[in-house]
């Protein structure tokens, strides 16, 4: 999981905090020091570091912290707005032409760090957002990069253009401006070539693209589980070919954030997107703000709901609010809601967007306890699936040989079944009591009830 190790210490250093009540400046200045350390462990640059340490010494200093009311929190929210600050403290929107004018993007940056999957993403991306994007492949030392490229559009729905290996790449970029012309294609989105490492040929094929199209934004890929590395590859592409800004893929692995922290400093460039994943879906704007409340353990309930408006069937949503008022919640609706979860990115990566300390967030739950919580909804899938039609709409004509065959079907024990039922009544029983809600609160009062199996969670009503 994406900052996990340097989350997991910044949370410990900031709970340290709470527990001591009034702070003294010996007390903050012992804590800076255990965060340089996460930092520094986390593959940040020593002197971004030394510039976040002194900042927010400053400024505990200058808000008067040791004689605040809550002093550790005060702590806590000067570090959160520096690490704000220090990754750009507002969202960059990638800059593309109004209307039907022609925007050229150029994807740069090493051999395995994602810039052709993420090509295919962005163009996903801006085709959803009306545009008509023309893939350009001009990795012509390596044939699966174009196929790959090929096979990814396609699956977007974006068309390629490639012409094969045996041009260079300036000449297939100058046929792909008469393509993207005739075929009324607004953005141009050209993927070149990587190497294993920077070297002198690869910037020169750069600086050539460029003096056959008009490039209006430069954008570098970087691999965010390089750590520094990928902040000196930042300042080479920089420097060599000039770069407008970046996109951080691999997030969604076990990555320390040095790249993620350091990059905007040491380039003075915006992060636009970060990749969260392999899907060609898993591509999200990148939010500084949003960033640091993962780094710190706070969760990102955001872009949780992001997510949910991304996935969320209207239509479905208002027949389940009227099966709810009826209380005629069935297996058909449990299966639906597994699926719009599995949508979102699972169990797994809900709960990394959810704060800690709710008792359903990620740092409450062990990788055992989501694992264990992914195969628990899989066998419950495959007991639904095990069900007849008739069966998932009327569940109370399961009976007992009804659920013996449907435990032989899913492969589970019939108390796997049982239990299954078991949940679906007390779901049913919930969808009474809101109903009841729904329908009026009785004197104004709002009432309370705890969802079953979420730590006694209390929901207004």
């Amino acid at each position: 999981m994406a900052f996990e190790g340097l989350s997991e210490k910044l949370t410990n250093i900031f709970k340290n905090l709470r527990g001591k009540g009034k702070l003294s400046e010996a007390d903050v200045k012992a804590a800076l020091r255990e965060v340089k350390m996460a930092l520094l462990e986390a593959d940040v640059s020593f002197k971004i570091v030394k510039q976040f340490v002194n900042s927010v010494q400053e400024k505990c200093v200058g808000e008067k912290v040791f004689e605040s009311l809550t002093p550790a929190q005060t702590v806590i929210k000067i570090v959160n707005e520096q690490m704000v600050e220090l990754m750009g403290s507002s969202v960059t929107e990638l800059p593309i032409k109004a209307g039907n004018a022609t925007t050229v993007l150029m994807m740069v940056g090493l051999q395995g760090a994602g810039k052709t999957t993420t090509a295919a993403k962005l163009a996903g991306k801006l085709k959803a957002q009306g545009k008509r994007p023309l893939l350009v492949a001009c990795d012509i030392y390596r044939p699966a990069a174009i196929k790959q490229l090929e096979v990814n559009g396609e699956k977007q729905g974006v068309p390629v253009f490639a012409i094969g290996t045996d041009h260079k790449p300036a000449e297939i970029v100058e046929a792909a401006k008469a393509h993207a012309e005739e075929n009324k294609n607004n953005v141009i989105i050209i993927d070149t070539a990587g190497r294993l490492q920077i070297d002198e040929a690869m910037m020169d094929e750069l600086v050539d693209i460029k003096k056959v199209i008009d490039v209006d934004t430069t954008i570098l890929t970087v691999d965010a589980m390089t750590g520094q590395e990928a902040v000196n590859v930042a300042e080479a592409f920089s420097e060599k070919v000039g770069i407008d800004g970046v996109i951080l893929t691999k997030l969604d692995g076990d990555t320390r954030g040095g790249a993620a922290l350091s990059i905007r400093a040491v380039t003075g460039k915006p992060i636009f997107y970060a990749g969260m994943g392999e899907k060609l879906s898993d591509l999200e704007p990148f939010y500084p703000d949003r960033m640091a409340s993962r780094i710190l353990g706070m969760g990102d309930v955001l872009t949780l709901i992001d997510k949910v408006s991304a996935e969320y069937d209207e239509k479905q949503a208002r027949e389940l609010e009227q099966k709810m008022k009826k209380a005629e919640f069935d297996f058909n609706d449990y299966l639906a809601q597994m699926q719009q979860m599995k949508k979102m990115g699972g169990i797994n990566d809900i709960m990394k967007l959810l704060p800690g300390g709710m008792g359903i967030g990620a740092g409450d739950l062990s990788d055992d306890q989501i694992a264990e919580a992914e195969n628990s909804m899989g066998r419950m899938e495959a007991i639904i699936y095990s069900m007849t039609p008739k069966e998932r709409e009327n569940p109370d004509i399961i009976n007992v040989s009804r659920k013996k065959r449907i435990a032989n079907g899913a492969g589970v024990d019939i108390a796997e079944v049982n239990k299954v039922m078991k949940q679906y009544e007390q779901s049913r029983k919930l969808m009474k009591q809101m109903s009841g809600m729904l329908g009026g609160g009785g004197k104004g009062k709002k009432k309370r009830f705890g969802l079953p199996g979420m730590k006694g969670m209390k929901f207004p009503f």
